[in-house]
């Protein structure tokens, strides 16, 4: 059983998926959802209903008497009906801006999970049940403005994290589109007729031209070709099919044309299959999203505690007036939720998001990007990551004396250059002297020939050799395919003249990458669809000791797993279709910009160069990241554990109360610090290399 035809013997083995029409819509309605709290609302929606209640925000700002006796105006802006307006403005913009977290918080209750959304709600309700009782005659100062900046952050920090955390949910869209739209069916009279794809059934005929798409699963039954199936399965070199092969839709057809008997289509198809693999892989990911909400789970606690003990405190032990003892409460649940912890990750995220992009990669998965700065282990993928996915002349061999190493170089690129086969096309661009050819000759799986200054030159596999009773040296192959190289022999007018041999040029930063992650103390593993002395001539070459080879497509997800299941945290690189599993089942997904709009889509952070050092700048910023990440996160929960014992007033025998409105000026300083300090990391790391 070759390559392929254990690939497609895999796939029985598989779930059946849904079909692509309803993938694509399932897969939009996933991505508006199931992030965490957010569910139910868009990246569009946080951004409108921030603008809108910013803008409502000014006029509540300008209302509220509080600021204005700040701003020395004293009575000046005041006039009847003033409060009601207030009041007003604050419940719409309460029910409007605040409505995704009330939302939340309900969501959150159900699933007796509590987090950040249930903060954020207890905070702004307290706040403007407390305002909207001084309006109707509780002696204090109303909290209106107070409810209104906290929506406005709030709403803003969540518009940010949720900007930076979608976006890894495209992939199916993008998969799909490697199908053609039609395909042109073979009717019973033998004429040709383009169908949509969806028209397609098993036991159809297509006819594929060269240079096309296949539409669909099948098999050969007339025609042969070399097709390219690098993007599916991550095979560098072209592979030749022939009557009775197997070929999956979506790989591109050579230079021949075939005709193909459609065996599988829709849920059935291996790009169907690919699908499931990247939509399963999403899924259990996504749990490790629970983690982030346990602290806030821990603060809706802490506050809601510490505003019942404040209470009932104030109000049933010192016997406090109640209207002081609610203003204590309120000032303590107000200050559980400060804007500074609200604002401490997202500001950071959009900064280290900026400063990627300056340095080539794009971050689209938060949670992945902060899982970067532990990563043990980084799996490559070889073709188009570690190598260029393109072929070059590695050696030329002569065997006759009359003819140089050049001049067999140069007789093969010369027939080579009517040829569209992309080993042909390596061997005429690596050549500085070819020359006219006539005659010119496909010979189809085999190799090309034609006639060059009055010789009959023939460029053919090794095969073909055999077939024709040409010996070639036992050892001459074997040492060239040991070290992972494609041959091509030169036959000059019959007689074995020499050989050429082709490889994957590999990356020049890839060995430079390898060194730095190994003295960072990473570990790198090499994946590839090729064969074994191709990963093994690989692998050596670049200094990585292990590697998985002959991996079919739907196992690369498997190989991440296996890794992972030795207790590390795995990062994986690669850039075609067959990687995109993969991509998603990593702790840390990183696509190569150059490659797939697959592998980009399931990827959490995509690298605009195909530089495999890019990875390590990736590791190294995370890790500068998180650290201001930690400091911020400190910053705010250290002005918490000051502000809340001062706001619920157990220094209040000593004369020291913290008011709502000095609560609201330390809030303030609080976030101006966390935003100066999330700032701070791009003169910190103006270049992470």
């Amino acid at each position: 059983m070759d390559h392929h035809s254990k690939h497609m013997h895999h796939q029985h083995e598989m779930a059946p998926h849904h079909q692509h029409n309803t993938g694509n819509e399932e897969h939009h309605h996933h991505s508006e959802k199931n992030h965490g709290g957010h569910e139910g609302h868009s990246v569009a929606d946080f951004r409108f209903r921030f603008w809108i209640s910013l803008v409502i925000t000014i006029p509540i700002v300008i209302l509220s008497p509080m600021l204005q006796h700040w701003a020395g105006l004293g009575e000046s802006l005041r006039f009847p009906g003033d409060a009601l307006l207030l009041f007003g403005l604050s419940t719409f913009l309460f029910f409007y801006g605040g409505r995704p977290f009330l939302k939340g918080m309900i969501s959150e209750l159900r699933a007796r999970k509590p987090g950040m959304m249930t903060l954020v709600a207890v905070a702004i309700s307290t706040a403007f049940a407390y305002g909207t009782a001084t309006v109707f005659g509780l002696r204090g100062e109303a909290f209106f403005w107070e409810t209104a900046t906290l929506i406005d952050i709030m709403l803003l920090g969540h518009w940010i994290e949720m900007k930076s955390v979608m976006g890894a949910s495209m992939a199916l869209e993008e998969l799909a589109r490697l199908l053609p739209a039609d395909a042109h069916k073979l009717m019973p009279d033998g004429s040709t007729r383009d169908v949509p794809l969806k028209e397609l059934h098993p036991g159809d005929r297509v006819l594929v031209k060269p240079g096309e798409r296949v539409p669909a699963d099948g098999l050969i039954t007339g025609g042969e070709s070399s097709l390219d199936e690098s993007m599916l399965t991550g095979e560098s070199v072209p592979v030749h099919r022939m009557p009775g092969s197997q070929v999956i839709g979506g790989s591109i057809n050579g230079d021949g044309s075939i005709i193909v008997e459609v065996q599988k289509t829709g849920k059935d198809s291996f790009l169907s299959q690919v699908i499931h693999l990247v939509k399963e892989a999403q899924r259990s990911k996504s749990k490790t999203q629970v983690l982030a909400n346990r602290a806030a789970m821990w603060l809706t606690l802490v506050a809601l505690a510490g505003g019942a003990i404040t209470l009932f405190v104030w109000a049933f032990i010192v016997s406090a007036d109640f209207a002081f003892a609610l203003e204590r409460t309120v000032t303590v649940m107000v200050i559980a939720c400060p804007h500074a912890l609200g604002l401490a990750i997202p500001l950071v995220v959009a900064v280290s998001t900026a400063l990627s992009a300056t340095h080539g990669f794009l971050i689209k998965n938060r949670i992945a990007f902060e899982q970067a700065r532990g990563v043990q282990v980084v799996i490559f993928d070889k073709t188009g990551t570690l190598t260029e996915g393109k072929f070059g002349v590695a050696k030329v061999l002569s065997f006759l004396p009359a003819h140089n190493e050049e001049q067999i170089l140069n007789y093969a690129a010369s027939v080579e250059a009517h040829s569209e086969h992309p080993i042909a096309k390596s061997i005429h661009k690596s050549a500085k002297g070819p020359m006219p050819v006539e005659g010119f000759k496909a010979m189809p799986g085999k190799g090309a020939e034609g006639i060059v200054n009055a010789k009959k030159i023939q460029v053919v596999s090794l095969p073909y050799l055999k077939d024709q009773g040409l010996e070639v040296g036992h050892t001459i192959p074997e040492r060239l395919s040991a070290s992972g190289e494609t041959m091509v022999f030169v036959v000059i007018d019959g007689k074995l003249a020499g050989a050429i041999s082709l490889s994957d040029i590999i990356r020049p930063d890839a060995k430079m990458a390898i060194d730095t992650l190994r003295s960072m103390g990473i570990k790198s593993i090499m994946l590839t669809g090729d064969n074994k002395s191709v990963a093994h001539a690989v692998a050596s070459s670049l200094g990585i000791e292990e590697y998985f080879a002959e991996v079919l497509p739907e196992q690369k997800a498997m190989k991440v797993k296996e890794v992972q299941a030795r207790g590390l945290v795995v990062a994986m690189t690669g850039d075609g279709v067959n990687d995109a599993p993969a991509l998603a089942q990593a702790d840390v997904g990183i696509g190569i910009g150059a490659g797939t709009d697959v592998a980009i889509a399931a990827a959490d952070i995509v690298l605009v160069r195909s530089n495999p050092m890019d990875v390590v700048s990736v590791i190294k910023l995370a890790k500068a990241t998180y650290a201001k990440m930690v400091q911020n996160l400190a910053w705010a929960a250290g002005y918490n554990v000051l502000a809340m014992p001062l706001a619920a007033g157990v220094l209040y025998a000593f004369g020291v109360l913290l008011s709502p409105a000095a609560g609201a000026v330390l809030m303030s300083i609080s976030t101006v610090v966390v935003a100066i300090n999330a700032q701070l990391l791009k003169t910190r790391f103006p270049n992470v290399r």
